[in-house]
């Protein structure tokens, strides 16, 4: 997937850019969302839930640490904001979901760094002066 750069208007269009990114993704793909509290990056994950065909409501982890969705893929949300060290996404299995066939989204990922496969996509959504946001999307280093 290419670097690219989005803006969005709205938090439906920010759900829409989500629908447009499922429909791109395969089994194994991981993808780190980075972002200030408020952002966008929850509104996002909806539009990708919804372009994988997943029709429960998804909330935020940030409690439960990762949620599963079942959809044409199943998509782990995991929410990293809470945690302070590294051991606690091993315990919940991060490594091993990074290896399933599904799609695992996570927010504040730059936490996760050391724990993630090479070959993440890197969405960071910045909430711009104006309210709209811009969606930088790019492949991790």
């Amino acid at each position: 997937m290419h670097d690219r750069e989005l803006l969005s208007q709205s938090a439906e269009e920010t759900r829409r850019i989500g629908q447009a990114l499922a429909q791109q993704l395969k089994p194994g793909d991981c993808l780190v969302l980075i972002g200030n509290l408020g952002a966008g990056k929850t509104t996002l994950v909806q539009g990708l839930a919804e372009g994988l065909g997943i029709s429960e409501s998804v909330v935020s982890p940030t409690f439960t640490l990762m949620r599963e969705y079942q959809g044409r893929l199943p998509l782990y949300h995991v929410d990293a904001y809470r945690i302070k060290h590294l051991d606690e996404l091993r315990e919940i299995g991060l490594e091993d979901t990074m290896l399933a066939e599904g799609i695992v989204a996570i927010e504040w990922g730059e936490k996760a760094s050391k724990l993630l496969p090479k070959g993440c996509l890197e969405i960071a959504i910045e909430l711009l002066p104006d309210q709209r946001r811009k969606i930088r999307i790019q492949q991790c280093a």
